[in-house]
């Protein structure tokens, strides 16, 4: 039945194979159930309730990519959108939680429309190559601000705005063993890096009397809290606008990025042939709704589907295998509950550090390239907000593209997106 499911024998794999990288592919990725319920608590949100929606719509994002594409991709609520939803609509912009549910919930559906018609190719081929480089980096620079002040490495300063903290207090102690565990583990190829790191940092932090342990297993925590909780009418308020706008515009660049990266190294896009990477968006247009009805942020392909592919993940078998993972993960929650901040800041840390390995791909030859993207990247920690790094870095490509009387390099679609925020900031200021 699998054989015939999945195609096994025509991708040249087995069910062990599979089964195999989609437990690797977890193992990588599974950092996410301890990390997210940390970040979105902040907003107000119940922390359990957090925990079993972030397995769920993992495990149907992962479910609907193996049944609809048969691709080897695992899919969770993604790094970077769940700190803007937290940090930014909420904590910045002051709009509740429930509000920002629904912006997520409409982005979904516009991401769905946009692969639907055809609109999402037309949008990223049109977003410049150094400006996609650099909204990866800059929340990359997000995440470890977020990162290096949550374990108290980095503190606010009236006279330096910012300062280094006590290191020797126990949360940036364990945060630094915490970041050093990991960079070691992942330097010498151990599956599960980001993971093993939490997990050590947090019995340490037990065995030394610094948190409390709940306990390992149990029955899943109610999800009442936060199903259905989302406030689709607040968010068509008109300062959401660019909310909305910055929702859609990272997850079509950062699933469709990840999507092709990762279906190239298992080889299913082939140059001139068929693919099924609309497919694959739809699944995850599909799972960002599922996740708002849930109670989480945005969903998205993961980038740590690699190394399932490197494994020999070739087909949605291997994504079957991650989602039923996710399912049984439900029943670690007293596990997730006992994670303090300061084990989740280091695997944050060194995601950030993953993300600016994109700056690679910015042509720092070209200032009317370079000076935009970096723009992007700098403003987004220095605001504390991926959208107005977003326009700044749009907005400044337009201009000097025009300055420079090279306007016909302006793809319409980054013309739109400069309008749009101008636009908002113009009519519309926070």
């Amino acid at each position: 039945m699998l054989e015939r499911l999945f195609q096994l024998r025509e991708h040249g794999t087995t069910v062990r194979t599979e089964i195999l990288a989609g437990i690797t592919t977890f193992l990588t990725m599974s950092y996410i159930i301890f990390v997210n319920p940390e970040i979105l608590s902040s907003t107000g949100m119940d922390k359990s309730a957090i925990f079993v929606a972030t397995c769920l719509a993992a495990a149907i994002g992962t479910l609907i990519m193996a049944f609809l594409a048969n691709w080897p991709i695992g899919m969770a609520p993604g790094m970077g959108l769940n700190a803007f939803f937290a940090f930014t609509v909420v904590a910045a912009l002051g709009y509740s939680w429930q509000q920002a549910l629904g912006a997520v919930f409409i982005s979904g559906v516009i991401f769905l429309l946009l692969t639907l018609t055809g609109i999402r190719s037309w949008l990223v081929a049109g977003i410049p190559k150094s400006l996609r480089a650099a909204i990866a980096a800059g929340i990359g620079l997000f995440l470890a601000i977020i990162a290096l002040g949550s374990s108290g490495i980095v503190v606010a300063s009236p006279a330096t705005k910012v300062d280094l903290g006590d290191l020797t207090a126990a949360p940036a102690l364990f945060a630094i063993l915490g970041f050093f565990i990991i960079a070691a583990l992942d330097a010498m190829k151990i599956k599960g890096a980001i993971l093993i790191g939490i997990l050590v940092v947090t019995v340490l932090s037990m065995l030394t009397g610094h948190s409390e342990f709940y306990g390992v297993f149990s029955m899943p925590p109610s999800l009442a809290p936060t199903f259905m909780q989302l406030d689709i009418m607040g968010a068509l308020h008109t300062g959401f606008v660019h909310v909305i706008l910055v929702l859609v515009l990272v997850e079509v660049f950062d699933a469709t990025g990840t999507m092709i990266g990762v279906a190239k190294r298992a080889n299913l896009v082939p140059e001139g042939k068929p693919n099924r990477l609309g497919r694959a968006l739809m699944a995850d247009s599909t799972a960002i709704v599922a996740g708002s009805f849930l109670g989480t942020s945005s969903t998205t392909a993961y980038a740590e589907s690699a190394s399932g592919v490197q494994a020999g993940g070739r087909t949605g078998l291997t994504a079957l295998t991650i989602g039923v993972l996710f399912l049984l993960a439900l029943f670690v929650a007293p596990l997730a509950g006992s994670v303090p901040a300061y084990a989740t800041a280091p695997a944050l840390l060194y995601v950030a550090g993953l993300m600016l390995r994109e700056i690679t791909e910015i042509d720092w030859n070209d200032v009317t390239e370079a000076t935009p993207a970096a723009l992007t990247a700098i403003m987004m920690p220095f605001t504390y907000s991926i959208a107005d790094g977003l326009a700044f870095g749009f907005i400044s490509y337009v201009v000097l593209k025009t300055i420079t009387g090279r306007f016909r390099e302006v793809h319409m679609a980054t013309l739109l997106v400069a309008v749009l925020f101008v636009i908002r900031y113009a009519f519309f200021p926070a």
